[in-house]
């Protein structure tokens, strides 16, 4: 798997969660920090590009700012 670390406004975790899954397969999205709104995406290598390009059509409309590396505080 692949990981991606996002960090958007907590009222668009659902839509963006509900969107990627939508793909089938390709992807998957577990909210790592709630109230940051920090989503962590698991990309299937074989759909990276396809993924790629989705993220980069929902950066706009939902403004996630791709982070490097996100460790909850625990």
């Amino acid at each position: 798997m692949i990981k991606k670390w996002f960090k958007l406004k907590r009222n668009n975790i659902a839509q963006v969660q509900f969107i990627i899954e939508g793909y089938e397969g390709m992807a998957t999205v577990t909210t790592v920090d709630p109230h940051t709104a920090i989503i962590q995406i698991s990309i299937i290598p074989d759909f990276l590009q396809e993924v790629i390009n989705l993220l980069e059509n929902l950066k706009n409309k939902y403004h996630l700012e791709e982070i490097e590396y996100y460790t909850a505080n625990i």
